[in-house]
């Protein structure tokens, strides 16, 4: 196999992505969408030890599943006023967690892993979280599209694709992938397989407030994207709405 950016021998990949991302780049250029502001990185605490604030980077992606940005940031914020580091949020009751979280998605769901999860960092890694994906993904409330994300923010080491409902559904309308797929990690899967691995880092917040501001879920503005032309889901809209 050759040394290439791709993981298998097809080499295979979309129509114009090069163009399609240079778009959405200059769509992105103000990067004045929720997750540039209040994604995960931009919520911990990057005064505090290096320890503390890969574990807030930890809290904020659990937090931030079926959630959104504004409100995990909200979470967060009241997180770290309380004191988030593992000694005291192990000595916080898990219904005050509840109340301080208030009102993320499954919040007392989330309280609960976010109990179990600080006494495993506590016992296991010495106050620290896991420094590799298999072992983060064991974590209560941790899955894939989490622990790519923070592997690349918390760890600096990009191991994936971070991909949420937003890149799921973008990369469906713009092709991105070989043929439709339905869930995020079969998404993660095939993007991998062709998009250079340079940009696996960048495409997940490029897409996340692409999806955020402009490739809605619902009601889409595919008049003002400038892909509207060489987009398959966009060139589609064109053809009902002509408007």
């Amino acid at each position: 196999m050759s040394s290439s950016s791709h993981s298998s021998g097809d080499d295979w990949e979309p129509c114009q992505w090069h163009e399609m991302l240079d778009n959405i780049r200059e769509m992105r250029k103000h990067k004045d969408a929720p997750v540039d502001s209040m994604g995960a990185e931009k919520i911990c605490d990057e005064e505090a030890s290096p320890k503390i604030f890969r574990y807030q980077v930890l809290l904020s992606l659990l937090l931030s599943s079926q959630t959104k940005d504004q409100v995990t940031s909200a979470a967060m914020t009241k997180l770290k006023a309380h004191g988030c580091t593992v000694d005291n949020i192990l000595k916080t009751p898990q219904n005050k967690i509840e109340q301080l979280i208030y009102p993320v998605g499954f919040f007392k769901r989330k309280a609960e892993y976010i109990k179990k999860t600080t006494r495993i960092l506590k016992d296991k890694y010495d106050s620290d979280i896991p420094p590799t994906l298999k072992e983060l993904i064991k974590l209560p409330g941790i899955g894939p599209k989490m622990a790519h994300i923070i592997m690349d923010v918390a760890w600096k080491q990009v191991t994936g694709i971070g991909v949420d409902t937003h890149v799921h559904r973008i990369s469906n309308r713009l092709k991105w992938v070989k043929k439709t797929t339905t869930n995020p990690e079969d998404t993660r899967v095939a993007l991998e397989s062709w998009l250079p691995r340079d940009l696996w880092s960048e495409v997940n917040v490029l897409l996340v407030g692409f999806g955020q501001q402009t490739c809605l879920p619902v009601g889409p503005k595919c008049s003002e994207c400038i892909n509207r032309q060489i987009c398959p889901y966009g060139q589609s809209q064109n053809r009902v709405s002509k408007k």
